[in-house]
């Protein structure tokens, strides 16, 4: 018994040494493994860093040098469009008066069959009724008519304007002075301010022994043989 107690004691005394030895080692790989573990994070946490009073401006200085060009062209964008809104309306109006103008065109000759489907009614006494009502058609189509503008000029009696009147005679009378409007033989019209169709008319020249102008003077007497 005393032999196998000292033969455990010297085998506990071998493997210390051995045990020894693997502490300070892996004291050391620890050590090694902190130190690695601990410097990286040190170097990362500082990061990128611009150097101080390097002079490099800010993003908003850029803004503020564009907006007045900005501004510039919206103004210019407003103008153009504000033009192009006074264009479409005006061409749209130029447009519309046009279609009126040729409709109203093709219906002057109806309105002149009126005029002389009364004027017959009445120079052959027709009845009443009829003259009325012919009358009364006439009158409300140009009703209709004139809510689109139209308009109907009676020339008789007028001094004669050859830029409202299409004089198609000149006839002496004694009763009209020289230049004015004897008869009407058919009626102008307006559509708006223009002029669609300038009325026909005879135009008085003076009295028949007026000068050769028609200006009512007398004729100078003949020389005495």
């Amino acid at each position: 018994m005393r032999d196998r107690q000292e033969s455990m004691k010297g085998k506990h005394r071998k493997e210390e040494p051995e045990k020894g030895k693997e502490g300070p080692a892996g004291q050391k790989d620890g050590a090694n493994g902190g130190g690695a573990g601990s410097a990286e994070p040190a170097a990362n946490r500082g990061g990128p860093q611009s150097p101080a009073g390097s002079g490099e401006r800010s993003p908003a200085a850029p803004a503020a040098d564009v907006k007045p060009a900005i501004d510039d062209r919206l103004l210019r964008l407003q103008a153009d469009f504000d033009n192009y809104r006074k264009r479409t309306l005006r061409e749209r109006s130029e447009t519309a008066v046009r279609a009126n103008e040729d409709l109203m065109r093709e219906l002057l000759p109806v309105l002149d069959h009126l005029d002389l489907a009364l004027d017959a009614a009445v120079q052959h006494h027709a009845s009443g009724p009829v003259i009325e009502g012919v009358k009364l058609v006439c009158e409300q189509l140009l009703g209709v008519l004139g809510r689109f503008s139209l308009r109907a000029e009676d020339a008789g009696g007028q001094g004669f304007d050859p830029s409202r009147h299409e004089a198609i005679s000149h006839l002496a009378s004694d009763d009209v002075p020289a230049n004015r409007v004897m008869t009407q033989v058919r009626r102008g019209y307006w559509l708006g301010e223009r002029l669609l169709r300038p009325a026909q008319v005879v135009v008085s020249s003076g009295p028949a022994g007026g000068g050769p102008a028609g200006d009512g003077r007398a004729a100078p007497p003949a020389a005495e043989g």
